[in-house]
């Protein structure tokens, strides 16, 4: 269940005088206070950045698993077949 209002945390920011402009004039243009339009600027920034990150944090469990995996490479008929492929970069 999603809460209505989720609690808000306030951030204090300083920029020059002509990024605040910049800010004001862009939010103005969609609709939006300058506070909206940083947030929702932040935020995607925020998603883009972690969709890029080639890092990805799991249980040591599972690492150590997968690990276990890229030590024994599969050694079974359809691998031998994919392998056996014609690449395209390879002409």
């Amino acid at each position: 269940m999603s809460n209505a209002n989720p609690p808000m945390r306030t951030v204090r920011l300083k920029a020059s005088e002509a990024v605040w402009s910049l800010i004001d004039r862009a939010a103005k243009l969609r609709g939006q206070t300058g506070a909206e339009f940083i947030v929702d600027a932040a935020q995607r920034v925020a998603e883009d950045a972690l969709v890029d990150c080639p890092v990805a944090l799991v249980p040591a469990s599972s690492y150590d698993h997968y690990l276990q995996i890229l030590d024994q490479p599969p050694c079974n008929d359809g691998f031998r077949r994919l392998m056996r492929v014609e690449k395209p970069w390879q002409d």
